[in-house]
């Protein structure tokens, strides 16, 4: 009997369980309860002991937590490939479930360190001006919601499912309840085994459900946020559901999907779009047994090209081994349980009304190293659409290795094509034609989450169709769900709430850890580049100059960078420009003088310079010009791994009549204190 992991134990439930087979032999693998299990108590512990304590920890000691849990899971990852092979997966599809969801914590920990603050609160945008005298401002910022992430999921990538959902909401600073499909939870117990026993999350951060999931969203609030992966009627039951219809708990699904991919029109056979077409499709059509919601449902071809598609197609088909995943030859595994392939045999026998089965017999096939009536095996089934148009193929969906070829008569009829799935995942187009791509990604971009667009320049890089990728959003519009995972910093940013604070300088720099133009300074005899970064405070301030610009240091800098742009170097042409009216001094030469009037030359804590952002040449600077520079500590991050932290410093240059002619952030690398 599977376990859940409810307020910090483990317990079995008693009484009826539905038993789970191997998807290869049919032997009972593990069992689930088919009784409800109190969701209300997990849902209480997340909030009363496992938000707190995360959100006590900062974006930064969040990212080195999930990227100690990715480095022990990796070193672990060889436990979990032979329960991966019940689920009917492959060596490649255990490697895209289980290293893929491992990767995910890896790429978000290594986001959280480098993008976000070492604060629990992440500003959105510059601040605004609301007053004329500056006393008024506003800036939005993002806090961590107070409840649960509740994660419902599909039977298909047990680990990838629960990881790439994990990731952003821990690093949000929200805790996870995670309920698993129960087809294949067996899988995700073992990985949520290892990472409880591992103690390197905060109590309570993470719970596992492996129960039903009747009356789940019950103890739900306006607080809490529920992912979900499955069907389109399930998701539009959930929605359905008071808490979230009338109480406002946020709800975000990923639900059918029917992908398409396009050939080009100018993606001939015996071109590398043609081959890499055809590939593509065959491995989407095998990988995981199809049972991908990225996976290509719909090869959109162009008419004149549909014999040559299937044909190639084909042949590559004949090639694809179905059997036991254990063994080396075998290229495509079974279906995750027999009541999948029934659900599949059913879509299939809908789309045969509308299109003609090319390749695959359902009834018929060779299976290697198994017996095909007691596994749940399919071979890869390819049909033809005998009219594009036909309702049931733009709605059908037959979660399994099956796709369709469709004929296209021109790049508008394409687009038109795509649209009549209603919105999905992921959509690809094969092209070497420039025009063509932008036509169709523009085309087809309403209706779709992600777009790849492949041809021979990106192939060798490309991580292909169905794959997504934690730096971009997984999610698409209309019958997709409408919702939105990973993306990047935007994955961590669902699970908080965006606030607009408006206040005074003062009061927005002690709320938001970040100096505010307006907000006091601090003038002191230390100069600030003689402090370590514990002894830095926000406000501290050097102001440097004035420093007089003569012709001559114009002159010698153009002759010294080779920039002789007329502006800097031509007095009769720069006088006919109408932004400077004669010679200016180029802009670099203003920051290279100021960076003369506020940097102590001594070695100190300053460890280097490692950028300028946001900067503006707001006024030109005329031959003499007194510039004078005010640098200010803005925003202090110290690095938790590193024996140093980042200090952003505003700085302002102004000429001798105060005007501003200048403003950027200088981004230095301070040390911490030794000893």
């Amino acid at each position: 009997m599977l376990q859940s992991y409810v307020a910090g134990r483990w317990f079995s439930p008693q009484g009826e369980a539905i038993p789970l087979l191997h998807a290869v032999t049919g032997s009972e693998v593990a069992r689930f309860t088919s009784r409800k299990i109190d969701s209300g108590a997990a849902i209480a512990y997340g909030r009363e002991v496992g938000g707190p304590a995360l959100r006590a920890l900062t974006f930064h000691q969040r990212a080195t937590a999930l990227k100690a849990l990715a480095k022990l899971l990796m070193s672990r990852k060889d436990e979990f490939y032979p329960l991966s092979t019940a689920t009917g997966a492959t060596l490649r599809d255990t490697a895209i479930d289980v290293d893929g969801g491992i990767g995910t914590l890896f790429s978000y920990a290594s986001k959280g360190a480098r993008e976000l603050p070492n604060d629990t609160i992440y500003l959105d945008g510059p601040a605004e001006t609301l007053g004329r005298a500056g006393t008024f401002v506003g800036q939005h910022i993002y806090t961590s919601h107070l409840g649960v992430a509740l994660q419902i999921n599909a039977f298909n990538f047990p680990v990838w499912g629960m990881l790439e959902k994990l990731a952003p909401a821990f690093l949000a600073g929200v805790p996870t309840i995670v309920k698993p499909a129960h087809q294949t939870a067996y899988l995700t117990e073992e990985v949520f085994r290892v990472m409880i026993e591992s103690a390197l999350l905060p109590e309570g951060s993470v719970q596992l459900l492996c129960a039903p999931p009747q009356r789940l969203l019950d103890d739900l609030d306006n607080q809490d946020i529920v992912l979900f992966t499955g069907s389109a009627a399930t998701a539009a039951k959930l929605r359905g559901h008071p808490n979230v219809a009338v109480a406002g708990v946020r709800f975000n699904a990923e639900a059918d999907s029917l992908n398409c991919s396009i050939l080009g029109p100018d993606a001939a056979p015996g071109t590398p779009e043609f081959d890499l077409y055809v590939k593509q499709l065959v491995a989407e059509m095998t990988t995981k047994a199809g049972q991908k919601c990225t996976a290509i449902r719909r090869a959109l071809v162009p008419s004149e090209l549909i014999d040559d598609v299937v044909k190639a197609t084909i042949a590559r088909l004949s090639q694809i081994v179905v059997g036991n995943p254990d063994l080396d030859k075998v290229r495509m595994g079974p279906l995750a349980s027999m009541g999948q392939r029934d659900e599949v045999l059913r879509s299939l026998k809908r789309l045969r009304d509308s299109a003609t089965l090319v390749f695959g017999d359902p009834d018929s096939f060779s299976v290697a190293g198994a017996d095909p009536s007691r596994g749940a095996f399919l071979p890869p089934l390819l049909l033809r659409a005998q009219d594009s148009w036909a309702t049931e193929l733009h709605e059908v969906e037959a979660f399994g290795p099956v796709s369709t070829v469709l004929g296209y008569r021109d790049v508008d009829d394409a687009v038109a094509l795509a649209a009549r799935g209603r919105g999905s995942l992921v959509g690809s187009l094969v092209t070497h034609d420039a025009s063509v791509a932008r036509q169709i990604a523009v085309g087809i971009a309403p209706y779709h989450g992600r777009i790849l667009v492949l041809d021979r320049d990106d192939a060798k890089e490309s991580t292909g169709h169905g794959s997504p990728l934690p730096t971009l959003v997984h999610g698409g519009p209309g019958r997709a769900g409408g919702g939105e995972e990973l993306g990047g910093i935007r994955g961590v940013l669902h699970f908080m709430q965006r606030t607009a604070i408006q206040a005074s300088p003062d009061m927005l720099t002690a709320i938001t850890g970040r100096w505010m133009n307006g907000a006091a300074r601090t003038i002191t005899d230390r100069h600030p580049f003689r402090k370590h970064l514990e002894e830095l405070e926000i406000g501290d301030t050097i102001v440097g100059g004035p420093r007089v610009v003569s012709l001559d240091d114009i002159g010698h800098f153009a002759e010294f960078t080779g920039d002789t742009f007329y502006a800097h170097t031509d007095p009769v042409a720069a006088a006919q420009n109408p932004l400077f009216g004669g010679i200016v001094a180029h802009g670099y030469l203003v920051v290279s003088l100021a960076a003369g009037l506020f940097v102590d030359p001594k070695p100190g804590p300053v460890l280097a310079n490692f950028g300028v952002d946001d900067l503006r040449f707001l006024t030109p600077v005329k031959a003499g010009d007194a510039l004078t520079v005010t640098l200010t500590a803005k925003q202090l991050t110290p690095r938790a791994s590193a024996d140093y932290g980042e200090v952003r410093w505003d700085a302002v240059v102004v000429n001798q009549e105060d005007k501003p002619v200048a403003t950027y952030d200088v981004l230095t690398l301070v040390a911490k204190k030794t000893g």
